[in-house]
Order: structure tokens, then C-alpha cells, then sequence
């Protein structure tokens, strides 16, 4: 595919977030909006012939960086990507950079879900610490990066609850929180989500690299 627009000038108001995930699109649209960087965000959907990268990273920082890099060459626009899962203490941090496909299916929510609980069913309340890590990077076509890290902390809970959110979001129940990130709205969620706080933190990032 030829890069969109020759035209450095043109180019930057249209930032490209590398995911397909329509979950994931609405809510980091609502986080940068609300930044005011005057930026058209479309997901990678609105590029269905590029094909997906394969997240061969070790970190969630590398998986992040290879995305955003592979959309802004493909498309010759600013790009952005995360990566991020769930780490759960007593699995020594895992399920990790492996989360979206743990149970061995990519993207089987409930799959990956059931089998974490699985896993830590006969677990105490006191030693089920776990907290989501999230990796957000900005790639330009000419090689420059930069990526920032968010994480929210919480514990696990050993029944699903509520229906919001996506991935294992029924499931944590944030620090200080009675609900899972599944029962917050995704007002409450975004202020407080490993997401969130990544997003708002790339937000100042993708202003001074674009002038936005």
C-alpha cells in the first residue's frame, strides 16, 4: 500500500490507532479526545488490506512499538498502539504479553477468562493481587517513537461481574473499587484504567512530535 498523503503538512491530522478491537477504538477515541490534540482517529479497520502484526515482543512496550511502527509505515501516517493484559501475582505475572490468547484461542474472552479462574480457584482473597499493565507508543513514518507505560492495580475476584469493558475487566476489581472494571461506566473506568492513564500520558507526547 503507498503511504496516504506525500503531503507532510496533511498527514498528521489523521492519527491511525492499531487496533481492530471496536471496544478498544471507542474507548482510546474518548481518552485522546478528551486531550483536544484536533486529531481525526480511525482505527485499523479503516485499512482492512494491511495485515495484522504478529506480536513477537518479549514486553508489552516492544509489542506496542512494533504495531505503531508497521501502521505508520504502511499507511505514512502517525500511528498509535497498545499493548496490555493482565498480571497476576501468584502466576509470577502472567498471563502478561500472553493474555489475549491464553487459552491458547487469540482474542476468546471468556475462554481466557474461564481458564484464569481456573487456574486460581483454590487461591485466598488476601494473595489474589493482580494488576493490568498497559504500553501505548506513538510511531511516525520517519522512525521517530516514543512509548509511556500505565498500570491499575487491583485484586481478583472469583466470579465474573458486570458486563461492560472487555478481556478480563469482570474479573479485577481496582484498589479502593466494591465493583470490577466491568461494572464502572466507561467514564469512571477510562479515569482510573491502565489505559487511561497511558493514553493521557501519551496525549502531551503526541502534541509536541506533531504539533498538534
Amino acid at each position: 500500500m503507498q503511504p496516504e498523503s506525500a503531503d507532510p503538512a496533511a498527514a498528521p491530522r489523521r492519527l491511525v490507532l492499531a487496533t481492530r478491537n471496536a471496544g478498544k477504538v471507542t474507548e482510546l477515541r474518548a481518552i485522546l479526545s478528551e486531550a483536544g490534540l484536533g486529531l481525526e482517529l480511525v482505527g485499523a479497520d479503516a485499512y482492512p488490506e494491511i495485515p495484522d502484526v504478529k506480536e513477537t515482543g518479549t514486553t508489552f512496550a516492544e509489542n506496542a512499538l512494533l504495531k505503531a511502527h508497521a501502521l505508520a509505515r504502511a499507511t505514512g501516517l502517525p500511528a498509535v498502539a497498545d499493548d496490555s493484559g493482565l498480571c497476576v501475582d501468584v502466576l509470577g505475572g502472567a498471563p502478561g504479553i500472553f493474555s489475549a490468547r491464553w487459552s491458547g484461542r487469540h482474542g476468546d474472552d471468556r475462554a481466557n477468562l474461564d481458564l484464569l479462574l481456573a487456574q486460581i480457584s483454590d487461591i485466598a482473597d488476601g494473595h489474589r493481587g493482580a494488576h493490568f499493565a498497559c504500553a501505548a507508543a506513538l510511531a511516525l513514518p520517519d522512525g521517530r517513537e516514543r512509548v509511556v507505560e500505565g498500570r491499575l492495580e487491583g485484586t481478583l475476584r472469583h466470579e465474573p461481574a458486570g458486563s461492560g469493558g472487555f478481556g478480563y475487566d469482570p474479573i479485577l476489581q481496582p484498589l479502593g473499587e466494591t465493583r470490577t472494571c466491568a461494572e464502572l461506566s466507561p467514564e469512571e473506568k477510562n479515569a482510573i484504567s491502565h489505559r487511561g492513564k497511558a493514553f493521557r500520558a501519551l496525549a502531551p507526547v503526541v502534541r509536541e512530535l506533531l504539533g498538534s
